[in-house]
């Protein structure tokens, strides 16, 4: 859970920003998404190496 201090005198937009910093920095969203559901690590390992290959041959030689 994250928990942002507003301090005194602190406009809250100021205070929303840097919860939403905060919230990206931590990557939550991506850790939920990535949790909802179980991947073998063969098939992790598998998508990443098919990534790997598009990247490579449509930016790559």
């Amino acid at each position: 859970m994250l928990i942002i201090e507003v301090k005194d005198n602190e406009n809250i937009d100021k205070a929303l920003k840097r919860y939403k910093n905060k919230h990206r920095k931590v990557k939550l969203m991506r850790n939920l998404r990535r949790r909802q559901y179980f991947t073998k690590p063969s098939v992790s390992r598998r998508s990443e190496i098919l990534k790997a290959r598009y990247i490579n041959e449509k930016y790559g030689e």
